[in-house]
């Protein structure tokens, strides 16, 4: 380029400013091309002025808008500076946009984007997967992502997905910094705050919960929990009663807490480097802790194995059940009568094969009938393979029943007469009571007398009675 410093530092003045953005937006959308015309609405004395300069052509002092062709403008300004308009735009600054072309460029970035996340095995598996996709490229998230350069943070995204999940279901839990190291290398990446990537993440695994994406910590925590992410074991946590274990340090302190009915709180942090034993035939699962607390005020050390989810299950109370189970033990489980309630029900009988306790239709209605102050069930409906009959009454009747507003009931389960207490067995229910009073119900003709082929009655012992003995 050529043209003194002084020659275009004319145009960084008040009268041209206006006249140059308007050319500045002719050459951006006509993609540098010095074409059309452009204006100036209700000009001002000194826009009048240098306009009239420009032109040559006297223009009265009432005009209410003045109209230029862009060659015209082209042609003053290299008679002045001897350089382009274009020129003379990017060294006052900043340099042209060429909308059309970056338009270009971006759709052809969109595009290669799309493509690698349609080309994810997740994305013909999951629907969740495929509204993530269409919710990113609909809402300007991509868009901002190569405008900012990121781009990269979406393939990184689509990696921890794939990643969790094709880990197999039975594989322990993983902590944030390990899984964002396998993925991206960078053990902070998944870090809360730490950019979009989290976000990103987030909003998928949201999307495959059916849950909205909050913005707070815990809500958060809570998500990477529900697929085995732990943020922070010492956050993560489970609360018990009655759940003698064995072990070091852990298992006696669960043991000594049953033993006066006390309540515990268990951290992923604990059951990870203090392991434990649950030699448990039944364990009872809640989903709200005052259901948990009654059973301990009400009953203390004679209440049942009881275990709280506490809301959504922490993966702190995922490795709990999964010891309890792999030992051979069996989760009866109770928790709201709403749509949520029973996805955590179908989700806890599909994972440790629990069995759904008081939940079935004549609960439900029972506690519908009891009870009028009940709001109306959200969300989307959920099937009760247990007993369908239950989700059609939900459906009909339309309202969510709290595990709270039934602990009248469960407790009643849990209530046992100290004399029906069986010797050394200190933590019991009637129904294991019951049981208990079958097995130990002495053995008596246990071979049913039988006939043989002439039609004699044959005694249970052995020997042949006639006819008439």
């Amino acid at each position: 380029m050529t043209g003194s410093t002084e020659a275009y530092e004319r145009y960084r003045a008040p009268e041209f400013r206006r006249l140059l953005a308007a050319a500045r937006r002719s050459l951006e959308r006509n993609g540098g091309e010095v074409k059309g015309s452009i204006g100036l609405a209700n000009p001002t004395s000194a826009e009048r002025t240098a306009v009239i300069g420009i032109t040559g052509t006297y223009r009265s002092a009432d005009v209410r808008r003045i109209t230029i062709p862009l060659e015209t403008l082209e042609e003053s300004v290299r008679n002045v500076t001897g350089m382009s308009l274009r020129d003379v735009l990017e060294r006052i600054g900043p340099e042209l946009r060429f909308r059309a072309d970056e338009r270009t460029v971006l759709d052809q970035a969109r595009r290669r984007i799309l493509a690698e996340g349609e080309a994810s095995p997740l994305h013909a598996e999951h629907a969740w997967y495929r509204q993530w996709l269409a919710s990113l490229a609909s809402d300007g998230t991509i868009t901002a992502l190569i405008n900012r350069k990121d781009p990269h943070l979406f393939s990184q995204a689509v990696r921890v997905l794939e990643h969790l999940y094709s880990r197999p279901s039975d594989a322990p839990p993983i902590m944030l910094p390990a899984l964002a190291d396998a993925t991206t290398g960078d053990t902070k990446a998944l870090n809360p705050g730490r950019g979009s990537l989290p976000t990103l993440v987030l909003r998928a695994l949201a999307m495959a919960r059916g849950v909205p994406l909050g913005s707070r910590a815990e809500p958060r925590r809570e998500l990477w929990d529900a697929f085995d992410v732990i943020v922070d074991d010492l956050a993560s946590r489970v609360l018990v009663l009655n759940l003698p274990a064995t072990g070091q340090g852990l298992g006696q302190w669960l043991t000594d807490a049953a033993r006066y009915g006390t309540p515990f709180h268990i951290t992923l942090h604990q059951l990870i480097t203090l392991p434990i034993a649950v030699n448990l035939h039944t364990v009872y699962v809640c989903e709200n802790p005052a259901v948990l607390r009654r059973a301990a005020g009400e009953l203390g050390a004679s209440s049942p194995p009881l275990i709280c989810t506490e809301g959504r299950p922490s993966t702190a109370f995922h490795r709990l059940a999964r010891l309890v189970v792999e030992a051979g033990g069996t989760l009866l489980y109770h928790g709201d009568f709403d749509w949520p309630g029973i996805d955590m029900t179908n989700r806890l009988r599909t994972r440790y094969q629990a069995e759904p306790w008081r939940m079935n239709a004549e609960d439900y209605l029972s506690a519908v009938r009891t009870d009028s102050d009940h709001v109306q069930l959200s969300g989307k409906a959920q099937a009760t393979f247990w007993d369908p009959e239950l989700a059609e009454a939900m459906e009909r009747e339309n309202r969510a029943v709290y595990e709270e507003a039934v602990a009248d009931a469960l407790l009643a389960d849990w209530k046992i007469p100290a004399d029906r207490i069986p010797p050394g067995r200190g933590v019991t229910t009637s129904a294991e009571a019951e049981r208990h009073d079958e097995e130990e119900t002495p053995v008596r003709d246990v071979v049913p007398p039988r006939r043989d082929s002439d039609g004699d009655r044959e005694v249970c012992c052995g020997g042949r009675a006639g006819p008439g003995q």
